[in-house]
């Protein structure tokens, strides 16, 4: 049972950074290990296309349906302690997932993609409780570890299954590093009471819901993620579709993944340059395009600088994506309500993007009409982009309900 009380110290702000690099490290393995091995999983006969799908598909559903839990736990259990629970979680759903029985497998999926919504959820609300004057900075942090466990998941799946003679095995390795990060966390954090907060009214929910720059910010959230899950999900089988081996398919996506630490922590500095992020938005989505076309319609010899284009776009997108939420909002409370909303939602709706897709390939359709669909997906996410990327921002009027106002230059 968790403790009520601690009598540890809070470490210091390079351990915390630490821990919320090692503990990030872990919200994408879950993604991006089981794409490098979906063409050997099929080619095996033991889980049909279609049960495939779902598997890509799960998590990142789960990711919206959990996420707005995150709050109602921490303000029972503590933030400190929510992690803790969301890492057992974790835990316990990537080791039942290297069982190939559907059912322990699905299982597994489910609570692997529940942990990393409430720890996806918690980690910002805590960077910016430990290092309010260093947020910016390390909103990038942040991302780049999501990015290089995304990269690591991609790149060492097959090296894995090579090594450990199955692939069930390499999925179910991945939970020694969440157990590592469970261990370092539960080790050096302190695990206080929670802190009694004022629950969200109904009426207040409402209001934000009638706000358009709310829903734009969703939706940029969720059609760029979209696109990001479908490559975590099935790049490397569109690119062994394509004639490349499994190994080569991984090492593309990880190539790709690992360039985005660069752009992921790049992109929240020029974000702050301007108080309109629309150049900036419009610069990362071209790269994304470009970098598809380039990898799945493009020749053989643009595959390795494909890979590193659509990586620099998309760390770009994503990071500016969570940057965007804080830059859109008046201040940290509502930050936090918007962040629950575009998170919440926009995970729920860029799960539909790896299902569709599943389909897609299911019906043995072409990589070309794939593509048309990515870059429709694409050209939603730019005017999406080019509406939330203005110089607005919401603030609360003296009831208590959203408004939507200027910036001030």
């Amino acid at each position: 049972m968790l403790p009520v009380t601690s009598t540890k110290k809070s470490p210091s702000p390079l351990v915390f950074i630490l821990l919320m690099i090692l503990v990030g490290l872990n919200l994408r393995p879950a993604l991006s290990s089981l794409a490098p091995l979906l063409p050997r999983i099929e080619g095996e006969g033991v889980l049909s296309v279609l049960v495939l799908s779902s598997l890509t598909t799960l998590p990142v559903l789960c990711l919206g349906l959990f996420a707005p839990f995150a709050p109602w736990l921490a303000q029972r259990l503590g933030m400190e302690r929510s992690l803790a629970l969301a890492l057992i979680v974790l835990s316990a759903g990537l080791a039942l997932r290297g069982f190939s029985h559907a059912p322990l497998l699905f299982t597994g999926t489910i609570m692997a993609g529940a942990a990393i919504g409430i720890l996806g959820t918690l980690l910002p609300a805590l960077v910016k409780r430990e290092l309010a004057d260093k947020a910016d900075l390390m909103t990038g942090v942040y991302t780049m570890a999501l990015c290089l466990g995304g990269a690591l998941g991609a790149g060492l799946s097959i090296p894995l299954a090579n090594l450990l003679g199955s692939w069930s095995f390499s999925l179910m390795a991945w939970a020694s590093l969440s157990l590592t990060a469970l261990l370092a966390w539960w080790l050096i954090m302190p695990q206080p009471l929670p802190e009694i907060q004022p629950k969200a009214s109904n009426k207040r929910i409402r209001s934000l819901l009638k706000q358009p720059l709310a829903w734009q910010v969703m939706l940029l959230m969720g059609s760029q993620s979209s696109l990001a899950y479908i490559v975590f999900g099935w790049l490397p089988t569109l690119l062994v579709r394509q004639g490349y081996s499994e190994s080569e398919a991984g090492w593309l996506m990880g190539l790709s993944i690992l360039t985005q630490l660069s752009s992921a922590i790049a992109a929240p500095w020029i974000a702050r340059m301007s108080k309109d992020q629309r150049p900036a938005l419009m610069l990362v989505l071209v790269l994304i395009g470009l970098g598809l076309w380039m990898l799945l319609l493009g020749s053989p010899a643009l595959r390795w600088p494909g890979s590193i284009v659509l990586g620099l776009g998309q760390g770009g997108s994503f990071s500016l994506a969570l940057t965007l939420i804080v830059l859109r909002s008046g201040n940290s409370k509502i930050a936090g309500e918007l962040s629950a909303l575009a998170q919440g939602g926009g995970y729920a709706l860029a799960a539909m993007g790896p299902l569709v897709v599943g389909f897609m390939l299911d019906a043995n359709l072409s990589i070309q009409a794939i593509a048309q669909l990515l870059f429709a997906i694409l050209a939603f996410a730019a005017a999406m982009a080019l509406l939330a990327g203005r110089k607005r921002c919401l603030e609360s009027n003296a009831q208590g309900e959203f408004i939507t106002v200027n910036q001030r230059t």
